[in-house]
């Protein structure tokens, strides 16, 4: 299983658009996402792939990392296996 951070999105955005973004630049489904709570201005969520590796994983961010999307440039990091 390999999990995504995206940063810097935009607050309030739902499950739903975030699967339709990710899909839209030839991600796989992802089995669930949390959202991190924070009171800063800069929401993020985990993603989740459970049938993708870490290093396909790798090759997909780049699609997305620092694209403007929804106010804001998008973060987009493979965390590693041992961050919780």
């Amino acid at each position: 299983m390999a999990r995504l951070w995206l940063g810097n999105i935009e607050s309030g955005i739902s499950d739903e658009e975030i699967g339709k973004f990710l899909s839209k630049y030839g991600f796989p489904a992802f089995s669930d996402l949390q959202h991190v709570t924070d009171d800063g201005p800069r929401p993020a969520v985990v993603v989740n792939f459970p049938n993708v590796d870490a290093e396909a994983l790798r090759g997909l961010k780049e699609r997305i990392h620092d694209m403007y999307w929804r106010k804001g440039r998008i973060v987009a990091q493979v965390l590693k296996d041992d961050y919780v």
